[in-house]
């Protein structure tokens, strides 16, 4: 593993639980949008309410007397849009693509049309009255841009506008511009950029095909700051359930992942150093995958430290039964060497023969080592046998003939050959404990139970925990070695079976149980 810095486990959950708790908040931003149609609602809005200003306007102005000087043409139509009755005027600013100008420029000293200027009285009344009502700004200019009506710009121009000149030459027209506060803005405000501006619209009123003045009018969008602030107490009911949810999924998170992930990091360092109490369940596992793999982690550290006794273990029992041929063999040969002429044939004759004897036993050993060693590392195939082939493959090898009494067609995942040493084995050790017969029963289909009884003297109480034990004898003095058995147990093992011994009433009886195989 490569030597980098990586986060760990509890910086990861506080940066996502700091995101999610922080999500509601960066939501605000995204207000844009909402933003955007309330501007162009207010737009709308203000369309409505200058065309019915302009038609009960332009309406005044034809029955005007004397008539008044009319301004700019109207710009000519298409011939499609000449075709249509319909001329609908859709809003159309954007908050993202419209800039935002300046505050309006300051109106000038301006001289109004005269018998415009007559009709100015009758529509500040109306302006007035709706402003009250709508909230917005209204004025009423005359075809060279001078106030004729609403508020206290009467008499003054505002032709500088951008949008008023647009409209003067016959053209709708809309512009954002900064709005200029009396007072201080509060800072909840800074969230939201449609409370620190104002709509300008300009809409031409048109008699003749001619400009015959401008319905100029402005309002401050409807904003989300506003609508938020009405709702403060459910907001802050959310704020607490947003809060209330993130601790929740901190403390699953920490109690489900992060504290059994530690604990097991603690024990792994337990386990490494030595500590065998540390393999045991953990006190808490939170998830089922979090439980299996600490499961598979223990499991794990039992098989490596049961090896690791057994290495011991064998280790010194390999010692123990080599010394004590080899140390025979070292005396023997050291007295032929000294006085071997001054021994008599007989006596000569008895140290060769126990030199023979012994070198059998330590070669005897070698391969029953050899055989353990085999049988603990064979690897469970797809190979499969049954008694009848298993005994077929024995031949004439074991001390006793090997009956089958049932099932012996009943096929166990275990390869014949194998299967052969098993038998031979326990066959061996059955004869070597006084049997004259041994007999076999299998059955079963998805496991395989078999039987393995013979008539010998049997296995005392005293050691019926030991006998699969490797090194462990009773006939160690007629040249045992006790690997026999640990021979067998070691083959069931590698095929994923089991072996115990079971009450008989004579001899021994072997219970064997494989997977068993189609």
């Amino acid at each position: 593993m490569r030597d980098k810095w990586r986060p760990r486990l509890g910086f990861v959950v506080l940066a996502i639980l700091l995101t999610v708790l922080a999500l509601p908040l960066a939501g605000l931003f995204f207000f844009r949008v909402y933003e955007n149609q309330l501007i162009r609602q207010t737009e709308g809005e203000l369309i409505g309410q200058g065309a019915i200003i302009a038609a009960t306007f332009a309406a005044e102005v034809r029955a005007a007397v004397p008539a008044p000087s009319l301004g700019a043409a109207v710009p000519e139509r298409s011939a499609s849009e000449r075709g249509e009755r319909l001329r609908p005027i859709e809003p159309g600013l954007d908050l993202a693509l419209d800039p935002i100008l300046p505050p309006r420029p300051a109106s000038a000293p301006g001289t109004p049309d005269p018998a415009l200027a007559a009709l100015g009285p009758k529509f500040s009344e109306i302006l007035d009255t709706a402003q009250q009502s709508t909230l917005a700004g209204f004025r009423l200019l005359d075809p060279s841009g001078v106030v004729i009506a609403g508020g206290s710009e009467v008499g003054r121009s505002l032709a500088e506008a951008e949008e008023v000149r647009i409209a003067l030459a016959g053209r709708y027209a809309s512009r954002l511009r900064s709005r200029i506060r009396d007072r201080p803005t509060p800072p909840l405000y800074s969230v939201s950029r449609g409370t620190m501006l104002r709509i300008f619209v300009a809409m031409p009123v048109v008699v003749d095909d001619r400009v015959a003045g401008v319905v100029y009018m402005s309002r401050t969008p409807s904003n989300v700051v506003k609508h938020l602030y009405g709702e403060r107490g459910k907001l802050a009911l959310a704020a607490i359930a947003i809060l209330a949810a993130t601790l929740i999924i901190a403390f699953v998170f920490i109690r489900t992942v992060s504290r059994p992930m530690y604990e097991l990091m603690d024990r792994t360092a337990r386990i490494a150093a030595g500590d065998r109490d540390a393999i045991r369940p953990l006190s808490h596992h939170g998830t089922r995958e979090m439980a299996e793999l600490a499961g598979a982690f223990l499991d794990m550290a039992r098989k490596l430290q049961a090896r690791s006794d057994t290495i011991r273990t064998f280790a010194t029992h390999v010692s123990h039964e080599l010394k004590s041929p080899l140390t025979a063999i070292q005396g023997a040969a050291e007295l032929l060497r000294d006085g071997g002429d001054s021994m008599d044939e007989a006596t000569r004759g008895r140290f060769h023969a126990n030199i023979v004897a012994d070198t059998e036993r330590l070669n005897g050993l070698v391969r029953r080592l050899i055989e353990l060693a085999r049988a603990e590392n064979t690897v469970s195939g797809g190979e499969s046998a049954s008694l009848a082939e298993a005994v077929s493959a024995l031949g004439a090898e074991p001390r006793l003939a090997v009956e089958i009494e049932a099932g012996e067609n009943i096929r166990f995942r275990m390869s014949a050959e194998n299967a052969a040493i098993l038998l031979r084995n326990l066959a061996d050790n059955s004869a070597r404990h006084g049997a004259q017969h041994f007999r076999l029963a299998a059955s079963g289909a998805g496991t395989v139970t078999i039987l393995a009884d013979d008539d010998g003297s049997g296995v005392p109480a005293a050691n019926r925990s030991r006998i699969f034990e490797p090194f462990f004898t009773t006939r160690r003095d007629s040249g045992g070695t006790g690997l026999g058995l640990g021979i067998v147990a070691a083959l069931v093992k590698a095929h994923d079976g089991a072996i115990g011994l079971a009450d008989s009433p004579s001899g021994a009886r072997f219970v064997i149980t494989l997977p068993g195989a189609a």
